[in-house]
């Protein structure tokens, strides 16, 4: 039996990691055709679009793996079936429960793959492939520290300390530097409001100028500041669901509830992440009623096809039940549980029904 254990292993794997592949290499060629529409704006070059699908690539694959599983599963133990080897598995004595069991072993490794890379390898390269872009595009000097957002504007260095949901800037520093080099003028605000064509309106503002033998120091409730600064390049200070890890998620929730902020958006992520892996055994259920027991003159290319419509039906469901725990404030950690949940159900009452 751990001959036939590990052909069954290895086969669902070996097909599920061609089939990510495949639709890896399927995304990619879609994200760069989308992405030409951009070349040669600022520094963004064909050697940057690469770049940039290269640094995206880990965080898709982890995506694709329950999908990839799906179809891998599909493939393989499907062509068992055809072949009539599922039926001398089961003449041999053993049940669909043990098949199963060992095609659910196969997504085990699976998922320890996934997970390796969705958590160590997939937040950092997504940050480098944002921050890539972000500056390609816009020709800035961007960084990010644990002080927030830093830009530079001419000889004006801008820090950014937070950003509200409204889009707004907030704990805002502005270093103006002389061409000699030298400091001379820091503002601070509590708040800066976009108001079109470049304006921006400062609230709650400091600013001190540093002449060579002393500071003045001065306040203003408004002030008027114009700046260039584009909004998608502030998109890299966002705090993305994506760049993060389980742990920086879960800390990061933690950080916006003690400050009274909204965190449904990354609880949903959070649980959302947590559940992905359980997701690919939720797939490899689905695959089951079409390979084992369930219409055994049906085509390969049939069964395929209908694994294809219930895993899309999946990801739309599970986008909108998403969406709609969002909007109406519904329990994160239901709303990511509840399509897996449902399907795997249906799943399994589907493989009990046909064996």
């Amino acid at each position: 039996m751990n001959v036939l254990t590990f052909y069954i292993v290895r086969e669902v794997v070996k097909g599920s990691l061609v089939a990510v592949i495949l639709l890896l290499t399927l995304f990619n060629l879609f994200s760069f055709s989308d992405e030409l529409k951009d070349l040669g704006q600022g520094g963004y070059n064909l050697q940057t679009i690469l770049w940039f699908l290269t640094l995206t690539s880990p965080r898709v694959f982890y995506e694709l793996v329950p999908s990839s599983a799906l179809l891998g599963s599909l493939f393989v133990v499907g062509a068992m079936a055809n072949n009539r080897e599922i039926i001398a598995m089961r003449g041999a004595g053993l049940s669909v429960a043990w098949i199963i069991r060992i095609i659910m072993l196969a997504g085990l490794v699976l998922v320890v793959v996934a997970v390796l890379v969705g958590e160590f390898v997939a937040p950092p390269c997504e940050r480098a492939a944002q921050l890539l872009k972000t500056t390609a595009l816009h020709d800035g000097v961007v960084m990010r520290s644990q002080y927030g957002m830093w830009l530079r504007e001419g000889n004006s260095f801008i820090n950014v300390r937070k950003i509200l949901d409204d889009g707004s800037l907030a704990d805002l520093r502005i270093y103006d530097v002389g061409e000699d080099k030298h400091l001379q003028r820091v503002t601070q605000a509590e708040r800066a409001q976009f108001l079109g064509d470049k304006q921006w309106r400062l609230e709650g503002v400091k600013h001190s100028e540093i002449a060579p033998q002393q500071i003045f120091a001065g306040a203003q409730e408004q002030q008027a500041w114009r700046s260039g600064i584009d909004s998608d390049l502030l998109k890299v200070a966002v705090v993305n669901s994506d760049n993060l890890s389980l742990y920086d998620l879960f800390m990061y929730i933690d950080f916006l509830k003690q400050n009274n902020q909204k965190s449904q958006s990354y609880e949903l992520a959070f649980w959302s992440r947590l559940i992905n892996p359980f997701v690919t055994f939720v797939m490899l259920m689905v695959s089951a009623p079409f390979v084992i027991g369930i219409g055994r003159g049906v085509s390969t290319g049939a069964r395929i096809m209908m694994g294809i419509v219930i895993g899309m039906t999946f990801n739309i469901f599970d986008r909108i039940a998403g969406h709609v725990g969002l909007v109406y404030d519904m329990n994160p950690m239901l709303m990511a549980m509840l399509p897996s949940t449902l399907v795997f159900c249906c799943a399994l009452y589907a493989v009990k029904r046909g064996s």
